[in-house]
């Protein structure tokens, strides 16, 4: 585990709980294990619906773990919230993503 996992996982372990710590950790584990990453990316999005950062890193964990189906939904989802918000870039990235997927 690295050091920020294990930094990031005490602070969670001593009651600190929230949608940027949750974001934090997804993406910490979205390399190694992307099925402990989609755990809390789901969780940042309990707390923010409207995390468009969030949308698009739970679409490449579910993606990354095989989930295609649901990497797809998450991606549909996360550019409606990306571009009602205005976020474009992030809108962007994902409809990239999702072509990708769809292909």
């Amino acid at each position: 585990m690295s050091d920020l996992i294990e930094r990031l996982e005490g602070m969670l372990e001593n009651g600190e709980d929230n949608a940027l710590l949750r974001f934090s950790l997804g993406n910490a584990y979205l390399s190694n294990d992307p099925n402990t990453a989609s755990t809390h990316l789901r969780r940042a999005l309990e707390f923010d619906p409207q995390y468009s950062a969030a949308w698009k890193s739970l679409g490449k964990a579910l993606s990354d773990s095989g989930d295609q189906s649901a990497a797809i939904t998450t991606y549909c989802r996360g550019i409606e919230v990306a571009e009602g918000k205005g976020d474009k870039q992030a809108a962007k990235e994902m409809q990239v993503f999702l072509k990708r997927l769809l292909r």
